[in-house]
């Protein structure tokens, strides 16, 4: 055999079913990412002391009411754009939203007794969510509870801009 002929067997037997593989296993990867924003459906943020989740946000229904400084209750209809429902999204992938734990509470009746403040973050897909509850008296990773006080400063952040936006 000449060398042409090594070198075209060579390809053809390893090299050509490796790159085929190769393009077969990362199509199927692409293709079942787990949270893709083409399949998003919603956000939904509450926030409150302890159990009482009483500050809510719904993108989907678009609803949000929240509890002033005053203790009176607003409720309104608050309308976030999708380029602000992108960001969300991709900081949430950015930060590894996807591999938090679903519970990030303190167990101590100590901690309990503070009356922590609490948030439920759900993001909703076609297929699947993603649903974490943070206690902000949390007392695990320190990394975990910085990641998801940046998350939850984010959609404030998110939020209160759309807020301004719409009282003008």
């Amino acid at each position: 055999m000449n060398k042409r002929v090594k070198t075209t067997f060579i390809i053809l037997s390893i090299a050509l079913p490796f790159l085929l593989y190769c393009v077969y296993y990362y199509s199927m990867m692409i293709g079942n990412a787990p949270y893709r924003f083409s399949d998003f459906d919603s956000i939904v943020f509450e926030y409150g002391n302890g159990d009482s989740l009483v500050n809510k946000w719904n993108s989907k229904t678009k609803d949000y009411q929240y509890v002033t400084e005053h203790d009176s209750l607003v409720k309104m209809k608050l309308h976030v754009r999708n380029d602000d429902l992108l960001f969300l999204h991709r900081k949430a992938a950015e930060l590894g939203f996807w591999n938090f734990p679903a519970m990030e509470v303190n167990n101590d009746p100590k901690a309990k007794a503070l009356n922590a403040p609490h948030y439920l973050i759900i993001f909703n897909y076609k297929h699947k969510s993603k649903r974490v509850l943070f206690d902000e008296a949390f007392d695990g990773d320190p990394k975990l509870k910085d990641a998801n006080e940046q998350m939850i400063k984010l959609i404030q952040q998110v939020l209160n801009t759309e807020e301004e936006r719409e009282k003008k």
